[in-house]
């Protein structure tokens, strides 16, 4: 498959579907692939002006995803179309609807301890079947990533999600890419905890008001800080647009 791309301050966004990703994922797996997927929202692609390595990364992605309302706002203002958010949580959670018919593997990697084990007694009672192989906190030092490394691969996922946020797991997938041998990886940011009930996710009317920003900076406000890229983005797109039309 090939999607359209809009390069969003020098990031490739995909113009896609969540359907669309989901059958992308899919046939990687399939196809034994090595792909790595992001998911950018506005924060990562603002991260990634100023972080030359996490650039570089995106760049190089197999697929980057329009996380976040802002990302797809940014593709409408530059002109280019952009059907939809593909949100990283819900990507992760129509890949595990299908993951039982299809017999694709899970390993959950990330989060403080116990979250990932919550996640997956979460994911194993709303996808009857769901085969969740290996589980493991994001809590570790270089010393013991010879080890973290051995358990992914033993377990043999098809898929792994890392919630080591960003751009730890981008940088980190990139990195062990080639020792991991797994077939599809994403970085899924907070995906973990909001599964496992540790962080509440925005009611349905917030994320149709395209205001799941303001929502986890209200209940985060540790968050605020990281909340002033949002206004930070919105300008830099705009001067880009501006740019163009010289």
């Amino acid at each position: 498959m090939s999607f359209p791309i809009v390069e969003i301050l020098g990031v490739p966004v995909a113009s896609l579907t969540m359907r669309e990703a989901v059958e992308q994922a899919e046939q990687w797996m399939d196809e034994r692939r090595g792909a790595l997927i992001a998911t950018a929202n506005a924060e990562m692609i603002m991260n990634a002006t100023r972080d030359e390595e996490l650039f570089e990364i995106l760049r190089a992605a197999d697929l980057v995803v329009p996380d976040g309302a802002g990302t797809v706002w940014a593709a409408h203002h530059l002109g280019y179309e952009m059907p939809e958010r593909v949100a990283g949580y819900d990507l992760v959670q129509a890949l595990l609807k299908e993951a039982p018919k299809r017999g694709d593997r899970v390993f959950f990697f990330g989060s403080a301890p116990g979250i990932a084990e919550s996640a997956k007694n979460k994911a194993e009672k709303l996808y009857p079947g769901v085969q969740i192989v290996g589980v493991r906190n994001g809590y570790f030092t270089a010393e013991d990533e010879p080890e973290i490394i051995n358990e992914i691969r033993e377990a043999k996922p098809d898929i792994l999600l890392a919630a080591l946020g960003v751009p730890k797991q981008e940088k980190w997938l990139k990195k062990y890419r080639e020792e991991l041998g797994v077939p599809v990886s994403i970085g899924v940011g907070g995906t973990l905890d909001v599964m496992a009930g540790n962080v509440r996710r925005a009611p349905k009317w917030m994320q149709k008001a395209k205001l799941e920003w303001l929502f986890r900076g209200l209940l985060q406000p540790k968050r605020a800080g990281r909340l002033v890229a949002l206004p930070k983005f919105v300008l830099r797109v705009h001067r880009a647009k501006k740019g163009r039309k010289r």
